[in-house]
């Protein structure tokens, strides 16, 4: 019996990562005849109604990875200037929900944005001056710099390429779909390495 709540990752014709879509928008691409090609594990076989007149019934396998043509959208994602919208979400899961003062794991509900140079100080609240942190020690570090709070960063904040984007927006990520993601972050991105 499929999980009607996977995920399917959809690409351009050229194989650059787009969107993460559900399996109703992945069935109307493929109704559509706008599937270039598809990838990855079989998910889901919907079945439809049956022809009066050859006595079969339609069906639409949607695979865990689909491509299809797109305008100028995917062009911009490719751009060297795009900026990924900065959300708590996304923020969460590219620190792998561990506070980067302390080094605690945490649920989504006990982290905090934390900005490295306080706004207060002329900081923005940007991908390169943000990092999860606890509330606990988001409190104490308050409008300081961690070097003045006496606190070290564990990682160096970044900002993700619109690939690590789409990977950090997915709720539950397949092997394949990662495989296949994976092939297009930096080299040296620390996402490389999740599972």
């Amino acid at each position: 019996m499929p999980v009607w709540n996977q995920q399917v990752l959809r690409t351009d014709a050229s194989g650059m990562p787009l969107e993460w879509i559900g399996y109703q928008e992945a069935a109307k691409l493929y109704y559509l005849d706008q599937v270039v090609y598809s990838l990855g594990t079989l998910l889901y076989t919907m079945h439809g109604g049956i022809n009066a007149i050859t006595g079969k019934r339609s069906f639409i396998d949607v695979n865990s990875i689909l491509a299809t043509e797109s305008r100028n959208f995917a062009l911009q994602k490719r751009s060297k200037e795009y900026v990924p919208p900065l959300n708590n979400p996304t923020l969460f899961n590219r620190d792998n929900h561990l506070c980067l003062y302390c080094g605690k794991r945490f649920s989504m509900g006990a982290l905090s944005r934390d900005h490295v140079t306080p706004i207060s100080r002329g900081g923005q609240d940007c991908w390169n001056n943000v990092v999860t942190a606890c509330r606990r020690c988001n409190n104490y570090k308050a409008g300081r710099s961690p070097e003045s709070a006496g606190m070290e960063l564990l990682a160096i904040p970044f900002v993700p390429t619109h690939a690590e984007y789409v990977y950090l927006q997915g709720r539950r990520v397949l092997s394949d779909q990662m495989d296949f993601l994976r092939t297009h972050f930096p080299r040296k991105s620390p996402l490389r390495h999740r599972s």
